[in-house]
């Protein structure tokens, strides 16, 4: 038995030096990976420590790259994440590859974890289950902070970094004959608006759409889905222009407010016709297509950027599949006559004729608009919330979460 001894521990401590010795933790984000939604919040967690990580793009669909940490180790493990443990040699032939002028690829450093807002209506009768980033959010383990109308109105963005708004209405046309408002949160707005001084829901979210716009021209992330994209460009054309009829609102639209549309305020869209009041779109921005049940197996692509130069779209449409599923919504789909050339497209379905995924800048700040409800969505059941450990390796839900860790990139300054 003493002779065993020895042999035993000698076992014992080489199972555990890879561990003890390595250099770097890789998630790869290919097929190989089981998990790809939940290793977006082991980068969060890495962030959220004080740490950093390095998003190697379009290498093994857009693999992190992390420093040796026991924890984050650990982490993996139990939260079910593809993961290798590499060595510096490893590391430096990956880097070696990424660098190569012959390959599509770069490295971007993630240095701060981003302060997380999502503005949705709060309450327990109140609480959208089904908002894509909600649940992507809490399946990921990435702290969020829900705010509402009074905090946007009380300058509480400075607090955060990223800003999430989904199938909100900001044309006070209680998401048109309440198809995604219940009649209680109607009621609810319109106490709101009251209570803040507004004579009219209208008011109110015209001035919280404009706190939002100054919010990302300031430096913050606005990233925009269905609804609360398209309501939220209507919105800001329509300044000083009572685009709303007497069933919202208790007094008649201006008959020449389509006239009177002033497209210079808006950030995706322009050019756009908004839709009368008795109709359930709100503007031809939305192509939302009436044979969708027969034509749900479509799919919608990814543009390809150049990682090396054009490292912000790279960085917003890494995947492991280029070609998504597509997904309707309340705004299903963005025509591609009203986009704006300032806007740059990053996916779309030329067969339907639409775009489905934008971005921009605007001052100092960024904007991602991405059409649709629900990246998992079924057909007749797309408002229901979607279980994420159904759909763990989601390419619709990862475009979210690449939105999510945008802000922690480091900016590389420009040679001149």
């Amino acid at each position: 038995m003493k002779k065993c001894r020895p042999f035993v521990i000698i076992i014992f401590v080489l199972g555990w030096m890879p561990a003890c010795f390595a250099n770097s933790i890789l998630l790869p984000m290919d097929e190989a990976q089981r998990n790809h939604l939940k290793s977006y919040g082991i980068a969060f967690t890495v962030l959220q420590r004080g740490g950093y990580l390095d998003w190697l793009l379009n290498y093994r669909g857009g693999s992190f790259l992390i420093p040796y940490d026991q924890e984050i180790h650990s982490e993996c493990v139990i939260r079910g994440i593809s993961f290798e443990v590499i060595s510096d040699a490893q590391v430096n032939s990956i880097l070696k590859e990424i660098e190569s002028p012959a390959v599509n690829m770069n490295l971007v450093r993630l240095e701060k974890a981003p302060r997380i807002a999502v503005y949705s209506p709060k309450g327990d009768f109140l609480q959208d289950e089904t908002d894509a980033v909600l649940l992507v959010l809490d399946f990921a383990e990435i702290p969020y902070t829900i705010i509402y109308d009074e905090e946007v109105l009380g300058d509480q963005l400075a607090r955060f970094d990223w800003l999430h708004l989904h199938h909100e209405d900001f044309t006070g046309q209680a998401g048109r004959h309440l198809r995604r408002e219940s009649q209680l949160e109607a009621d609810l707005q319109k106490i709101t608006a009251s209570k803040l001084g507004y004579a009219k829901v209208t008011e109110m979210k015209l001035d919280v759409a404009k706190k939002i716009k100054g919010f990302c021209a300031g430096g913050g992330y606005l990233f925009a889905m269905c609804s609360g994209a398209e309501t939220f460009d209507i919105a800001l054309a329509a300044d000083g222009v009572d685009i709303t009829e007497t069933m919202y609102d208790g007094d008649g639209a201006d008959p020449d407010a389509q006239s009177k549309l002033d497209f210079t305020k808006s950030l995706a869209f322009e050019n756009f016709t908004i839709e009368p009041g008795s109709s359930r779109k709100f503007s031809d921005i939305n192509t939302g297509w009436g044979d969708y049940w027969q034509r749900h197996s479509d799919f919608f692509s990814l543009f390809e950027f150049s990682a090396k130069w054009d490292i912000i779209p790279s960085l917003l449409t890494q995947n492991h599949e280029h070609s998504i599923r597509e997904f309707i919504g309340q705004t299903t789909a963005f025509s591609k006559y009203v986009v704006k050339a300032s806007s740059l497209v990053l996916a779309e379905n030329r067969a339907l004729n639409n775009v489905r995924y934008l971005y921009g800048e605007l001052g100092r700040g960024h904007w991602t608009y991405y059409s649709g409800h629900n990246p998992e969505g079924n057909p007749g059941q797309w408002r229901e919330p979607a279980d994420l450990n159904q759909h763990p390796n989601s390419p619709g839900y990862r475009l979210i979460l690449n939105n999510v860790l945008f802000p922690s990139a480091k900016r590389k300054k420009q040679k001149t």
